[in-house]
């Protein structure tokens, strides 16, 4: 798939404001500060598409952009942030759950891990709710250019005993948004998965 048009059209923040066009949504998800909006605006070719930030939790709703006038990349509040309040935590805990779970249009969901820490007790918490979900899941490796080989190994095998450990198969690609490595092989999952 090549991303040759991408918009940004609504943010929710709650079920009812998520739209109801019935087009294909491709759903980005993980902790906090993991480069959700920095993968997005790789995958788009466009720097700016997404808004960054050094200060994680910046994403307070759910970020719809259109892609090829075609299907949605939805951007998730990242989870696990300390600095929002626990009730705003709870909240967004649930509604990532039950978007996870009842969205009738996701098609994938592509779940963000950071690849320098091991997966985090909010990480399995999302790999629970994917386990049996007919909804396709793909993991994103993300920031692999911080690690050397050997320790990319090492962090790839720690995420694989993880799954394992589920029962689950998921694919895993190795991403950097700095070097663009993985993009090419999301992209791939992404058109034969949503379009």
């Amino acid at each position: 798939m090549r991303v040759k048009q991408a918009e940004f059209i609504t943010g929710a923040t709650r079920w009812e404001e998520l739209p109801v066009d019935g087009l294909p949504e491709v759903a980005f998800v993980g902790r906090s500060n993991v480069g959700k909006s920095s993968l997005l605006n790789e995958l788009t070719n466009k720097s700016g598409l997404a808004r960054t930030s050094g200060t994680p939790g910046k994403t307070q709703q759910f970020n719809y952009f259109l892609i090829n006038r075609e299907l949605y990349f939805v951007d998730l509040p990242g989870y696990g942030y300390a600095k929002v309040s626990r009730e705003q935590r709870e909240y967004w805990g649930r509604f990532i759950g039950q978007f996870l779970t009842e969205r009738v249009p996701l098609r994938l969901v592509i779940h963000l891990i950071d690849s320098r820490h091991p997966p985090q007790s909010k990480d399995e918490d999302i790999m629970e709710a994917m386990r049996g979900n007919p909804v396709p899941y793909v993991i994103a490796h993300t920031k692999i250019d911080k690690l050397s080989g050997n320790k990319r190994v090492k962090s790839l095998r720690t995420l694989e005993k993880a799954l394992r450990q589920r029962a689950m198969d998921v694919p895993i690609v190795q991403t950097s948004a700095e070097t663009g490595e993985g993009k090419k092989e999301l992209l791939q999952w992404v058109g034969m998965l949503a379009s």
